[in-house]
């Protein structure tokens, strides 16, 4: 049997939900697609995702979960290919202060969002 798939999202489980929707609009230009929220108020989803695009970040709001998460040593990371000019955009995001780790040589860098975890940007492939 063969299966066929495609890539609907990844999830980030944020301590702060305002925060981090305000993080990937800002640092990447993400827009709310769409929210989740439990009846009881134990959790919140929020879908961000580009116009057009059908992949999502999945924000996972847990109540009973204020603390920082644990993510080990970044080595999971979302990867993201920015459009337009990638050293303005890398300017961008070093004045935001999100800019964790660069290496020039391969033409690529980590932003992190508040919660740490680790986005590469790319430059967009033509």
């Amino acid at each position: 049997m063969e299966v066929k798939s495609h890539f609907a999202h990844v999830n980030f489980n944020v301590t702060d939900l305002d925060r981090s929707i305000k993080f990937y609009k800002e640092a990447l230009g993400l827009e709310k697609v769409g929210e989740v929220n439990h009846p009881n108020g134990d959790f919140k989803l929020v879908y961000l995702s580009r116009p057009g695009e059908s992949f999502q970040l999945e924000l996972t709001w847990l109540r009973d979960h204020p603390q920082p998460y644990e993510l080990g040593e970044n080595e999971s990371h979302l990867a993201m290919r920015v459009e337009g000019d990638y050293d303005a955009i890398r300017e961008y995001h070093r004045q935001m202060g999100c800019i964790c780790f660069e290496n020039e040589s391969m033409g690529l860098y980590f932003i992190h969002d508040p919660d740490d975890y680790w986005i590469e940007i790319l430059r967009h492939k033509d």
